[in-house]
């Protein structure tokens, strides 16, 4: 094997199944002068499996600011510094793309060895719409938060890639459902694992799935669907379907719904809910 040019290499590693390493990256690894990794734990597995032996340094978040530099000033001296994460690309929802960048601005030389993505297999192995595509990461873990952001890309036509955690999955796809409206979905559990488990539905389907369930394991891929085209819709069939959400939802989550679905603006939504409630009062005719 021909020594690596002095820089910094971001190698992917495998998302579940230590077997998914490209040889290329196996080659890196073993001739990089350091590794730095997330978790020493878990990349050491990896070299113990390939018979690797290079020496490893923790990067994390909460320690990133102090070791860039060092990292950044090794790769000055001559060295070469393979980065990797836990699992999958690195810089994909980690702090990689720091050191990639502070690396470019000090004009070492950086390339890329790739391979596994969670994110993209999950996207692959959902069956949705793969021309067009926007990766989100984790969504802000309050509600109200998550719902602005969902907001924000609500009226982009692509399918759509979250990672999340089982604790916040059913509360993450109601407020999709809510926002989003009723898209054809995916979740994808511990891909490439010996549990993996695809489970695909529209959004309301796969809610009401989880809602009923005891809480799933592992690493969760989840993949929303582009919004499906609709006709223009009356506001007499707009009240109609209204009708039918108020009868299980809150007048906030129908309002966030229907406006998804129907693409109308959501105070004239709420105005509809509101006159709705108001007409089946005791007492009104």
């Amino acid at each position: 094997m021909s020594p690596l040019e002095c820089g910094l290499y971001v190698v992917a590693t495998p998302i579940g199944n230590l077997g998914d390493i490209t040889l290329r990256g196996i080659e890196v690894l073993m001739l990089a002068d350091r590794i730095a990794c997330e978790d020493t734990r878990v990349t050491r597995k990896l070299l113990s499996r390939h018979s690797i032996k290079t020496k490893v340094t923790s990067y994390h978040d909460h320690n990133a600011n102090t070791v860039r530099p060092v990292l950044i000033q090794e790769i000055k001296n001559g060295g070469t510094v393979a980065l990797v994460c836990d699992a999958g690309m690195p810089s994909i929802s980690d702090p990689g793309y720091k050191l990639i960048r502070d690396s470019i601005l000090a004009g070492l030389y950086v390339t890329v060895v790739p391979g596994a993505s969670a994110g993209l297999s999950g996207l692959v192995l959902s069956g949705l719409p793969t021309d067009r595509f926007l990766f989100l990461g984790y969504l802000p873990s309050k509600s109200q938060q998550r719902r602005n952001t969902l907001e924000e890309i609500s009226g982009i036509s692509a399918s759509l890639i979250f990672y999340e955690s089982p604790e916040r999955l059913v509360n993450s796809l109601k407020d999709m459902l809510c926002v989003l409206g009723d898209r054809p979905a995916a979740v994808l559990r511990e891909l490439t694992k010996l549990h993996e488990e695809v489970r695909r539905g529209s959004l309301n389907e796969l809610w009401a799935h989880y809602a009923d369930n005891a809480k799933p394991r592992g690493e969760i891929v989840v993949v929303v669907g582009p919004a499906l085209e609709i006709e223009k819709i009356s506001d007499k069939e707009i009240a109609n379907i209204l009708g039918e959400r108020l009868k299980n939802l809150s007048v906030r989550d129908a309002v966030f719904e229907v406006a998804a679905i129907t693409k109308q603006p959501r105070k004239k939504i709420y105005m509809m809910a509101i006159n709705l409630q108001t007409q089946f009062k005791p007492g009104n005719s």
